[in-house]
């Protein structure tokens, strides 16, 4: 989850002319200010909110702003920068307060320009410190996943609108949800509200995430909406998330994507990679899922099946078009089976069906294919080959070898060299079969 920090500035001065002053120049440039005009004030504020940034006058009636600070300081509540103000304050007291723990110091009458830039660098640095932690353990805890939760965590400091983008079924939502805050607004974008009344978004998700799923199924009205806030966001302190397992790109270039919008979305792009590109994910997904339906079972008191490793072997190695849906899918249709999940029941319920009418390789199989050098490639191939003749002819060596145009000897030597395991029972079973039907081959 993220924890941004809010933009609101914390103005403590006893003079009303300069806290007006300093309100108005900040307010103009998209910032939520709170006044205090001395140091009770400022310290009762600070017990119940903790504000980005603090300009604290060093010169006050009641206590002065050095003495706050180092209350602050000891109280473990300078948890924001603080920049010192002061018309009459010594070196020596801009260098005290700084090593109190004060980010920087201010003299007045304050420059415009000098009161932007420190303000600024006050509020990156904040940015920089700030302790942003993002989970996508619900994905997967590979490599894959790790870089991808490090780009997350640079986007969301550098206060950047998220695009994440992959296959379908790869885990678009859940890596939204990574990004959530329980303390914080989370508002879904509908395209109703979008067209309609788009400016009731800000206000109801000021400090949050405004989340818009799928972009690519916005109408260009709905698009134009969305685009019209962007350039608000910063003074709601609003970060959008959208997601998509469209080709933006391509819907810009056809007319049916906003180009403007797709360029101002395109610096925080986010990449979902597909399952097939980090496998070794699959047995700790299955394991999680698994465990969830085997717990629904208990409370609903049904039978759940069992997985041989023959069968998780096969779920790890298959391709996955539909990435981690499909994956979650097919375990919930497998515990259905109510006994033990061998791999010819799996590849059955994958759609390698035992017997298989369309002798072409699958598209899905052909494109895994190509993704090999070409010795893996013929490999995998001939190991998809002899699996998928040894399912149809369930086992029968003497059919699978006649349709191979091999010798039984060279068949056992191949299916050895691919090390590929058949039920030797089975074979047996066909045997005696051959010997009691006159009409078996």
């Amino acid at each position: 989850m993220i924890s941004p920090l809010s933009h609101e500035i914390l103005i403590v001065d006893d003079e009303a002319g300069i806290r007006e002053l300093l309100s108005e120049i900040l307010a103009d440039e998209g910032y939520r200010v709170v006044l205090a005009e001395n140091a009770r004030e400022a310290r009762a504020y600070r017990q119940q909110k903790a504000p980005a940034l603090v300009l604290l006058d060093i010169w006050m009636p009641d206590t002065d702003g050095v003495t706050l600070l180092r209350e602050w300081v000891s109280a473990e509540l300078l948890t924001m920068p603080v920049v010192m103000m002061s018309g009459h304050a010594t070196i020596e007291t801009a260098v005290s307060a700084t090593r109190i723990g004060a980010f920087d110091f201010l003299e007045k009458p304050i420059g415009l320009e000098k009161l932007l830039t420190t303000v600024r660098r006050a509020l990156r640095a904040a940015a920089e410190n700030n302790t942003v932690s993002v989970s996508l353990s619900q994905l997967g805890n590979s490599s894959a996943m790790r870089a991808l939760e490090h780009a997350m965590i640079n986007l969301v400091r550098a206060c950047a609108p998220i695009l994440i983008l992959g296959e379908s079924g790869s885990g678009h939502a859940t890596a939204a949800r990574a990004l959530q805050n329980a303390q914080l607004p989370w508002v879904t974008i509908t395209p109703q509200r979008l067209a309609g009344h788009p400016l009731s978004l800000l206000e109801e998700a000021r400090e949050g995430i405004l989340y818009c799923p799928e972009i690519g199924q916005l109408t260009r009205v709905e698009q134009k909406g969305l685009l019209f806030l962007l350039s608000r966001f910063a003074k709601y302190e609003i970060t959008l998330v959208c997601t998509s397992s469209e080709p933006l790109g391509n819907m810009a270039a056809e007319g049916e994507f906003d180009p403007t919008l797709l360029s101002q979305l395109s610096a925080g792009i986010l990449i979902l990679p597909p399952l097939r590109e980090h496998r070794e994910d699959i047995p700790l997904l299955i394991e999680r899922k698994w465990k969830e339906l085997t717990e629904k079972s208990a409370v609903d008191g049904s039978l759940l099946a069992s997985l041989s490793p023959e069968a998780l072997t096969v779920l790890s190695n298959a391709y996955w078009p539909g990435n981690i849906d499909q994956l979650y899918y097919v375990l919930e249709n497998l515990a259905l089976l109510k006994t033990e999940v061998n791999d010819v029941m799996t590849r059955a319920v994958l759609g390698e069906s035992l017997v298989y009418q369309n002798k072409g390789v699958p598209p899905e199989i052909t494109a895994q294919f190509l993704e090999l050098p070409l010795r893996d490639a013929r490999e995998a191939f001939e190991r998809y080959y002899f699996e998928r003749l040894l399912a149809t002819e369930r086992n029968n060596m003497s059919k699978i070898a006649e349709h191979a145009g091999l010798e039984r000897t060279h068949l056992y030597r191949k299916l050895k060299q691919l090390d590929i395991r058949f039920t030797r029972r089975q074979s047996r079973f066909s045997r005696k079969t051959r010997a009691t039907t006159p009409h078996s081959d």
